[in-house]
């Protein structure tokens, strides 16, 4: 269950930057109650607060900056903090009036220094063909949620350990 609300638009000659709150609420599915026993419903919710600040440079170049908050309920490293700080940047780029380029990177604040995940970082194209929009991903997390994406990307670019996403978004 997500939430996203606009704060403040970005305004010709005005304000210079959207301001938009994001709230999620998320199960972790992927727990296996086979390998963690005393794993209870609450175990598997994870929470994400951000706060996206993006700008309009031109009709082709859009960015973002996501100063964000998580919590996940359980984490699998002891030495991990349940809740956690990261700062986001992404871009969209159009390079044509149908594709786009887009990249998003997430620097962990407060990982452990135990942790074996990375941050975050993915490069991706979109395709519009006039009512649907097909994103193509390549990147170090395998995780579709904010939580997982953030906090478990154990992917390493370097070691060619790169996971390949696909979405396909309908325009009414």
């Amino acid at each position: 269950m997500a939430a996203k609300y606009r704060l403040m638009p970005q305004q010709v000659n005005g304000f210079p930057v959207t301001i938009v709150g994001f709230n999620s609420i998320v199960i972790n599915s992927e727990l296996d109650k086979v390998l963690l026993p005393k794993l209870t419903f609450e175990n598997r919710l994870n929470y994400t607060t951000q706060l996206l600040i993006s700008r309009k440079f031109s009709e082709n170049l859009s960015l973002e900056l996501a100063p964000t908050y998580f919590h996940e309920n359980y984490v699998a490293n002891d030495n991990q903090d349940n809740s956690q700080f990261a700062i986001g940047a992404g871009g969209r780029y159009k390079v044509s009036k149908r594709i786009a380029l887009t990249m998003d990177y997430a620097a962990h604040l407060n990982r452990a220094s135990s942790a074996l995940a990375n941050n975050p970082l993915s490069l991706g194209v979109d395709i519009e063909t006039g009512g649907h929009v097909f994103q193509l991903h390549f990147t170090n997390s395998q995780a579709m949620n904010e939580t997982g994406y953030l906090g478990n990307a154990f992917g390493d670019w370097g070691k060619g350990d790169i996971f390949f996403g696909f979405n396909l978004v309908r325009v009414f």
